[in-house]
C-alpha cells in the first residue's frame, strides 16, 4: 500500500524500500514543520504575525513562552547527552563553532550573538561529568 506524502503528518520513519524521491518528500515536509512554527498551519502562522511591526517578531502569549522554555531545557539536555558520547573531535567542532558565531573582527559585537557562544560552550562544558572526558 502506497503512503500518501500529501498528509501533512507522515509517519516519521519511512519504510527503508521508499524510493529515495519519497525519502526527499518526507525529509522536506519534516523541514518545513521548522519554517512554519513548528507545524503551525500556515493560515495561523500568517494571522499571528499580522499584527507585527516590519522586522518585529509577534509577542508569544504565555502559555506559548512556557512551552518554547520547555522545550529548549529539553534540547539543551539532549545537545548535553550528546555530547558526553561524543568523540572528542566532535566536542572540539562544537567549541569551533562557538568561536565561528562570535563576532568577526571589526564587527560590532551583538549581546545576543555574544550570549549564544557563550550558551554553546556552557553546554560542552555541562557535558564534561558526563562523559569521562577531562576538558581541555
Amino acid at each position: 500500500m502506497a503512503k500518501d506524502l500529501t498528509d501533512p503528518m507522515p509517519d516519521i520513519l519511512p519504510e527503508t524500500t521508499a524510493s529515495p524521491a519519497a525519502r526527499a518528500r518526507i525529509r522536506q515536509l519534516a523541514l518545513s514543520r521548522w519554517e512554519n512554527e513548528g507545524g503551525t498551519p500556515p493560515a495561523v502562522a500568517a494571522d499571528a504575525g499580522a499584527g507585527a511591526g516590519a522586522g518585529e517578531a509577534p509577542v508569544p502569549a504565555d502559555a506559548e513562552a512556557e512551552q518554547l522554555r520547555v522545550r529548549v531545557i529539553a534540547l539543551e539536555n539532549l545537545v548535553i547527552a550528546l555530547l558526553a558520547e561524543g568523540s572528542g573531535a566532535q566536542r572540539s567542532l562544537a567549541a569551533e563553532m562557538a568561536d565561528f558565531i562570535s563576532p568577526r573582527p571589526g564587527h560590532t559585537p551583538h549581546p545576543l550573538t555574544l550570549r549564544a557562544a557563550q550558551a554553546m560552550r556552557s553546554l560542552l562544558e555541562r557535558a564534561v561529568p558526563f562523559s569521562g572526558a577531562t576538558e581541555d
